[in-house]
């Protein structure tokens, strides 16, 4: 299932209009969005998707209705999570999904699934849109972990409806989309009692699941709405969003975005892709603006989902989730960018200015998870800092963001040389899950070269200086470059993709932890070894066997 490039090729575009599997609506300050999922709905052949159950279709729908919450209707406040069945919530990832799907397929799943639940804790910690669940029936696994990343769950009290995470007893996994990270950082559950609600197939439900801090509250059938809106209503007010000093705000439309495919490549207005299949290498090239480009508030509301910062950050977005999903032989990345390094510069003051205004705070959301998604993705990054380059602003942060930057040295040829230019944007603006600014990481939070970094600000940095302060790896003069350059990228491919996978991640994320870090991290170290242990995925492992009316059968060696 998606394991090579003859398998069907993951789309993540889709609107309201073509959704199957949630009901997006908004009433005043309040959105509802109500998961009633097609059985028949699956995006693999092969399952059914019972009890509210789903697949990365269902999830690629939940991440365009959040991106529409936050750009077509700003005077929303809060978002109602629920379920549009009698008596099922969710009942978390499709086992029998699961059961069919390669280990690369389950992996992507679970990472796209995780960012998507993280958006929602970062939407309303950024952006003042909070987020409710109201829990109306039996919740569980993945289904529950919804519920977790959510600001608020209340639970329906029905003497039937629990909340649950079974994985361990049922499947002889875990609940991979932070279901025990959140459930101890975030809810702060009693370890203890934490162990016994992750080892039990039933759930809890009622006040206990209240007394355990499993939920917020509990509500009979008959004042369960009345209990959902009146505290969907008090959490938007204490977010700050939907107010503006000019009146009632107006969204934005976010059209389809378009892109030109080839067999080869991937062709955006402001973003390409070109995949060498015999080195194994995807080249990706962020364009700067070109043209004029809005200054003030009207000019932004008027440009809408075509102002650069929003239109580049959703094509770069599209971009690494289509190569994360369909290209997983395309192992190093290659980050350009080409342009007018002002005109970068520029667009990220016009963000600065106005970033109090509704559009550009959401706008920059958007940049801040796409790089975030960047940092997590499991490829190796090289960024190549060449002639006609504009690793400037908001864009030398995909220098930053790479495993390695290699800057070409001209230092007889002034017009030619390339240059990094630094802007606030490289100070915190754009954070990685660690919320640390990729500098900070950098220099492991270091007074003196961050100190360096900032005195240089705003000047353009020729490879040599750059070198200096630390901001490149290597900086090879144009005798050395396509061979300095060549090398690195034979000997990458060369290595294995598995080291290379923990090798990258752990180097990336240093000394600063987090929730969301530990999810990632807990993440990746379940799925490489519990998913593909016999217990889980032998011919009598439990993911395996479930449904099928047979026992499984563990090794009882602990290891």
């Amino acid at each position: 299932m998606a394991e090579t490039t003859a398998s069907p090729r993951v789309d993540y575009r889709t609107d309201p209009s073509q959704y199957r599997h949630w009901k997006l609506s908004v009433d005043g300050a309040t959105a509802r969005l109500a998961l009633d999922i097609a059985e028949d709905g699956g995006l693999r052949p092969g399952y059914k998707l019972k009890l509210n159950s789903y697949d990365l279709g269902v999830d690629i729908e939940l991440h365009d209705a959040l991106n529409r919450v936050r750009f077509e209707h700003p005077q929303v406040k809060s978002v109602i999570v629920t379920s549009g069945k009698d008596r099922i919530f969710c009942s978390g990832a499709n086992i029998f999904m699961l059961g069919l799907s390669s280990h690369a397929w389950k992996v992507n799943f679970c990472k796209f699934t995780n960012e998507t639940r993280n958006g929602i804790e970062d939407s309303s910690q950024h952006e003042g849109i909070k987020f409710l669940a109201a829990v109306n029936g039996a919740c569980a696994g993945g289904g529950y972990e919804l519920a977790l990343a959510c600001d608020e769950i209340v639970l329906v009290d029905d003497r039937s409806s629990s909340v649950s995470l079974p994985e361990v007893p049922l499947l002889g996994v875990l609940p991979g989309t932070g279901g025990l990270t959140r459930v101890t950082d975030k809810r702060k559950v009693r370890h203890d009692l934490a162990d016994i609600f992750c080892t039990s197939v039933e759930g809890v439900r009622g006040q206990r699941a209240v007394d355990w801090r499993l939920v917020d509250a509990i509500a009979k059938p008959a004042q369960f709405a009345d209990t959902v809106n009146s505290r969907a209503a008090r959490l938007g007010e204490s977010g700050g969003r939907g107010t503006t000093s000019q009146g009632a705000a107006q969204g934005i439309a976010l059209p389809r975005i378009e892109r030109q495919e080839g067999p080869d490549s991937l062709v955006y207005e402001h973003v390409t892709v070109q995949i060498d299949r015999a080195r194994r290498t995807a080249t990706l090239t962020v364009k700067a603006p070109q043209g004029a480009q809005p200054s003030d508030i009207a000019g932004i509301e008027a440009a809408g989902a075509a102002w650069w910062p929003l239109a580049m950050g959703r094509q770069l977005d599209d971009a690494i989730l289509n190569l994360r999903t369909n290209e997983l032989d395309v192992g190093t990345w290659l980050l350009k960018t080409e342009g007018d390094a002002a005109a970068v510069l520029r667009a990220g003051q016009v963000l600065l200015e106005h970033r109090a205004h509704w559009l550009v705070r959401a706008t920059l959301g958007l940049l801040r998870r796409t790089f975030a998604r960047l940092d997590v993705s499991s490829r190796t990054l090289f960024a190549l800092i060449e002639p006609g380059s504009c690793f400037a602003g908001m864009l030398a942060e995909l220098a930053f963001a790479a495993d390695r930057a290699y800057m070409l040295a001209l230092p007889d040829d002034a017009a030619k040389a390339p240059h990094i230019v630094l802007d606030e944007f490289n100070f915190g603006l754009l954070p990685l899950v660690t919320d640390q600014s990729r500098l900070q990481r950098r220099f492991y939070d270091e007074a003196a070269p961050l100190e360096a970094a900032r005195a240089a600000a705003g000047r353009p940095l020729e490879a040599d200086e750059a070198l200096r302060l630390g901001l490149v790896t290597a900086a090879p003069d144009d005798i050395d470059w396509e061979d300095e350059v060549r090398i690195a990228i034979e000997e990458r491919a060369a290595m294995s993709p598995d080291a290379l996978t923990g090798l990258e991640a752990n180097l990336r994320f240093t000394s600063k932890e987090n929730m969301v870090t530990r999810v990632f991290g807990r993440l990746s170290a379940w799925q490489n070894w519990i998913f593909q242990r016999p217990n889980a995925v032998g011919d009598k492992g439990a993911l395996k066997v479930y449904g099928k009316g047979e026992k499984s059968q563990f090794d009882l060696n602990r290891v």
